[in-house]
C-alpha cells in the first residue's frame, strides 16, 4: 500500500509538473482557438459547428474545446478544463482576448465609418457590375484555372479575378458567396502600409523620417527609420515563429498592447542591411501612426474614412487590440469582392474614381526590393521582382496572408486576383493560366 500512494504521489507531480511546463503553450493554444471562434461566429457570421469542423480542426487547436454565448457576444476555449481563454466582441473593433474580468466592461471607442454604396455598379459601390464580354478572353480556360484550385488539397474557399474593372470570374466553395468575410491574416500589414501612403500624400507623415520613438533615443536604435520599419528592415531581433511560443504568438494571444513588444527588443543588426519578417514591427508601425493624431478617435477613424471606405471596402472590420490599437499585422476581415477594391486602388496607382488617395510614387515605393531582401519583400508588400513564379511578370506584387490568402496585382495585365482558403496552393500554375486565357 505504502509503494502504491508513492507512485500516485510520482504520477501526481508529474503531472503537475507537464501542466506548468506546457501552461503556457495551454495558454496560447486556448488563446487562439477563442479569438478564432469569437471572429469566426461574429465577424463572418459563421457557426460554431463549421468553425471547429474547418478552421480549428488542425493540431493541436483542435485540443481546445469552443462555446459560443450568443447574448454576451462571446467565446470561451478550454483545453482539457486546464485552462480557459475568453474572446469577446467590441462594436467596431472586432474580436479580442481577454486577459482580466475587468477586461468584459472597459470602455473603449469606436470607429466612425462612412456609409456603404450599395447602388453604385461595382468596382466604385457594390452595385451590381455592368457586364461585359471580352472577345479576347478564353472563359473556358479561364475557369479552368480557377476551378483547379478548389480541391480537397488545397482548400480554396473563394476566388475573384478582376480585369478592366469587371469581374470576369468568381467562384466560391460551398457554404460561402460574395456576401462572405475572410480574415486577410498578414494581408493586414499591406493595409497599414497603405493607411501610411494615404498619410504621406496629405503631407502628415514622412516615411523616410526616423522612427518617433521615446525609448531609442538613447541608443542606435535612434537612427531606425519609419522607411526601415516598413521594409521589415530595421535590425531588430523577432522570432516569428508559429510552431512554438514566441515572440509572435505572445504578442498575438498575450499582450495587452501589442504595439509594445517590437519597440522593446535590442538591435542584432543593422538598419537597411538586417531584414527579418516580423508581424511585432508591423503593429509597432500602427502604435506610430497612433501618434500622430490628436486623439484615439482620429486613429481609429482615419484608417476607414480616408481609404477603406472612401474605396467602397465597406465589408471591411479591422480588428483591435485590447489597448484599442488595430493589430495591422494579422487581423482584418472582408469580403473576396472588397479585398479585389484593394487590389485595384494599386492598380489605378492610387486615383480611385478621380480622387487620388496617393500617387504613383508610392506604388513605386512599396514595389522597390527591400535591401537584403533577395527581390521577394517591398513595404509589406510581397514582390516577384526575383522571379519566384517564373511563369509570371516580375512586376506582379501581392498582399500575403497565412494558408495562401492572396490579393495579386499585375499591371501589365490589368489583372487583380484575389484567393482566400485554408491551404497554400501552386500559385505559379494558377496565375499562369489566367494569364493565358487573356490573348
Amino acid at each position: 500500500m505504502k509503494y502504491l500512494k508513492r507512485i500516485v504521489l510520482l504520477l501526481l507531480v508529474a503531472v503537475l509538473i507537464t501542466i506548468i511546463y506546457n501552461y503556457s503553450k495551454l495558454n496560447i493554444l486556448a488563446g487562439y482557438s477563442a479569438k478564432n471562434t469569437s471572429s469566426s461566429v461574429f465577424v463572418a457570421k459563421r457557426t460554431l459547428v463549421f468553425t471547429d469542423t474547418t478552421d480549428n480542426n488542425f493540431s493541436p487547436v483542435s485540443l481546445a474545446s469552443d462555446e459560443v454565448n450568443l447574448k454576451t457576444k462571446s467565446a470561451t476555449s478550454s483545453v482539457f478544463g486546464l485552462l480557459t481563454r475568453k474572446a469577446i466582441i467590441r462594436k467596431g473593433l472586432g474580436s479580442v482576448l481577454t486577459l482580466e474580468e475587468d477586461d468584459e466592461t472597459a470602455a473603449y471607442y469606436s470607429p466612425k465609418r462612412l456609409p456603404p454604396d450599395n447602388k453604385t455598379p461595382f468596382p466604385y459601390g457594390s452595385g451590381k457590375q455592368n457586364n461585359l464580354f471580352f472577345k479576347k478572353i478564353d472563359y473556358y480556360k479561364l475557369n479552368k484555372s480557377v476551378s483547379s484550385i478548389f480541391t480537397k488539397e488545397y482548400k480554396s474557399r473563394a476566388v475573384v479575378v478582376i480585369y478592366k474593372d469587371q469581374i470576369i470570374a468568381e467562384k466560391y466553395a460551398d457554404g460561402f458567396n460574395k456576401d462572405s468575410k475572410f480574415l486577410g491574416w498578414s494581408m493586414t500589414k499591406s493595409i497599414l502600409s497603405t493607411v501610411f501612403g494615404v498619410m504621406q500624400h496629405q503631407g502628415k507623415i514622412n516615411v523616410l523620417e526616423k522612427a518617433p520613438i521615446a525609448s531609442w533615443q538613447n541608443d542606435a536604435r535612434k537612427n531606425i527609420t519609419i522607411n526601415n520599419l516598413l521594409q521589415m528592415n530595421s535590425g531588430l531581433e523577432w522570432d516569428e515563429n508559429y510552431d512554438e511560443i514566441s515572440d509572435a504568438t505572445k504578442m498575438l494571444f498575450l499582450d495587452r498592447d501589442m504595439t509594445k513588444m517590437q519597440e522593446n527588443k535590442p538591435l542584432v543588426g543593422k538598419p537597411n542591411k538586417s531584414w527579418n519578417y516580423s508581424s511585432g514591427t508591423t503593429n509597432l508601425l500602427s502604435g506610430i501612426l497612433r501618434n500622430y493624431f490628436h486623439t484615439h478617435q482620429e486613429y481609429l477613424d482615419f484608417w476607414y474614412i480616408d481609404f477603406i471606405d472612401k474605396i467602397g471596402m465597406s465589408s471591411m472590420l479591422l480588428e483591435a487590440d485590447l489597448s484599442g490599437n488595430y493589430v495591422g499585422s494579422s487581423y482584418s476581415w472582408a469580403t473576396a469582392r472588397d479585398w479585389g477594391k484593394f487590389g485595384l486602388l494599386y492598380l489605378k496607382n492610387g486615383n480611385w474614381n478621380g480622387e487620388e488617395l496617393f500617387t504613383k510614387d508610392w506604388v513605386d515605393y512599396v514595389t522597390t526590393p527591400t535591401n537584403t531582401s533577395g527581390g521577394i519583400y517591398g513595404a509589406q508588400f510581397w514582390l516577384n521582382s526575383g522571379g519566384g513564379f517564373k511563369d509570371v511578370p516580375n512586376n506582379m506584387y501581392y498582399a500575403d496572408g497565412y494558408q495562401g490568402q492572396r490579393v495579386y496585382v499585375l499591371p501589365d495585365q490589368e489583372l487583380v486576383i484575389v484567393r482566400f482558403g485554408l491551404k497554400n496552393f501552386d500559385e505559379n500554375e494558377f496565375l499562369k493560366g489566367i494569364i493565358e486565357s487573356i490573348k
